[in-house]
Formats: C-alpha cells, structure tokens, sequence
C-alpha cells in the first residue's frame, strides 16, 4: 500500500459510508467468499465444541494414529486424541492471539502515528527514528530472545497457559505497529492543513479533540486494512513459535502446536499434518484476501 492510499481510503469511507462499502464488499466476488470463509471458520471455532463435544485432551494409545473416519473425521494423533477436536479447541486460541496482538499492534501504531503527524517538529523526528529502529530489528531471532529471557517468570507470575499467552500476544504485537503508524502519520500530514482542520482550529478546539473528531475518523480506511492484515500476520508468527517449540505447551493444541506434534509422522499419518496446515492457510488467506478487498473497496480511485 502507497503512502497516498490512506488518504484515497479515508476519503472514500467518509464519502460513501459504511453501508456503501460492504454493498461494494458483497459485489466483489473474492471478498465476499474470503469473508463467508472467515465467518465460517470463526463460527466452527466457537460452536463446533458445542456441536462436536469429543474431548481434545483425552488420550487413547489404542487409536493412535487413526485414519480420518466416521467416528474420527480428521483422524487422531500420535496420542489417539481426536484432530477435529484439538482443532475446534486450538482454533480459539489462535484466533485470540491474532486479535488480540492485533489490537496491540493498532494501538501503538494510532498512538504513535497520531502523535508524530500531528505535533511534526522534534517529536515526529524522535518517534519516526524509533520506528525506524524497530523496523531494523531481525524480529524472529528477538522474539526468540525475549521469550528465552522472559518466558519462565511470565508463566511464574500468571500461570503457564496464561503467562504464555500474555507474552506472545504482547512480543507479536510490540513488534508490528510500525507500518499502522507510518500510514497514520501520513494521513495526518496530509490532512491536518485542510479547510475543515484549520475552521475547527479558529473555533477553539484542543488538540486532542483535533485528533479525536477530525483525524482520526478520516484514517478509519487504512487502519482497518492494516487490523485485518495484522490479524493474520499474528496468526503465522504464532504458529511459527509453536512450531519451533517456544508456544504454548503441548496440552494446549493451538495450530501450530498440533503442526510441532506432528512433524515426526508426516509419512506415517499425513492427516495429522494436513488438517491444522489447512486450518491455518484457510483463515490466514481469507483474512488477507479480505484486508485486500476492503483496501479496493475504501480507495475509490483504486481502480
């Protein structure tokens, strides 16, 4: 996305509205199937334990490695535990991660973005540098290092599955708001001159009503699009952790976890593979597909 599409975005959210663009979102066929896909996906997630209540956690040595089946329609594991169910329940986690590191990495991004196209001068400078300098940090080896450093007293301090979750959610988002906050930046910078700013500025209002009314209504477009590419973004980095071992711990069946579990019996079991594989590229591709949509859908001049 260019430095002129949020403005492009902003101006056609606040020109058509939100009813306009999800009639245009609907109209596209793409968009629309990511987003019936990811409704699905969220869906089966939240009530599918409701409606499949088979137990993730109960092992079962004598079924292990089971074919998927009648009774076992993805199969089971190394541990005879059922797959769907481990999928349905580890499909929440994932998704709470996704979200909630997304919220994170939103928010310092707006705090950020807001503060340095806002105020310029020395204050823009200081927290464009520190953007920079978080954009030059190697990202997989520092969350590698923070959670080697920090992982044992978090799970201490807040339990072993909370503790986990907090970290993770918390490195994941600390590490991705720098591209939230250079679009905001820039669609202040280019709004913050315009007629409708400087008329609210002669009537007296104060700089965080500036921000508040005026600004940030107007880069609604682009964040949006940067939260829904953030969701996904969360998604992989915390099944690449749990992939390598450093997520959550083997009794919470997160997707990358199952992924781990099962590296040893790709031959043997494929499905134990193939089922979390494609839970994970099916919600991360239709979340991106949908950030994409909604990029043409909220930039009228996109096409």
């Amino acid at each position: 996305m260019t430095e002129s599409a949020p403005l492009n975005a902003a101006v056609g959210l606040a020109s058509t509205g939100s009813a306009p663009a999800m009639r245009r979102l609907w109209r596209d066929r793409t968009g629309a199937l990511a987003l019936v896909v990811l409704a699905a996906i969220v869906l089966m997630v939240w009530v599918g334990p409701l409606i499949y209540p088979v137990s993730p956690s109960e092992i079962s040595f004598d079924r292990a490695l089971l074919p998927p089946s009648s009774a076992h329609p993805f199969g089971t594991n190394d541990l005879g535990q059922d797959q769907l169910a481990r999928i349905l329940s580890g499909g929440r986690i994932s998704l709470a991660v996704g979200v909630t590191a997304m919220a994170i990495a939103i928010t310092l991004g707006l705090l950020v973005g807001s503060l340095a196209g806002f105020y310029g001068g020395w204050i823009d400078g200081g927290l464009m540098r520190l953007t920079d300098l978080f954009l030059s940090l190697p990202q997989l080896p520092l969350v590698l290092l923070v959670i080697y450093l920090f992982g044992e007293p978090v799970r201490r301090a807040l339990g072993p599955e909370q503790g986990v979750f907090v970290l993770v959610v918390s490195v994941i988002g600390g590490l991705n708001w720098m591209s939230v906050a250079r679009l905001v930046r820039a669609g202040f910078l280019s709004l913050k001159y315009r007629n409708f700013v400087q008329a609210a500025v002669a009537l007296g209002a104060s700089p965080w009503e500036l921000m508040r009314d005026h600004l940030l209504p107007n880069v609604v477009g682009p964040v949006t699009v940067a939260a829904t590419l953030a969701v996904g973004n969360a998604i992989l980095a915390e099944s690449t952790l749990s992939f390598l071992g450093l997520g959550f711990s083997p009794d919470v069946p997160t997707w990358g976890r199952m992924l781990f579990d099962a590296q040893n019996y790709m031959e043997a079991a494929p499905h134990v593979v193939i089922f979390p594989g494609l839970a994970i590229f099916l919600t991360v591709l239709s979340i991106n597909t949908l950030g994409d949509t909604l990029r043409d859908v909220l930039d009228p001049q996109g096409k």
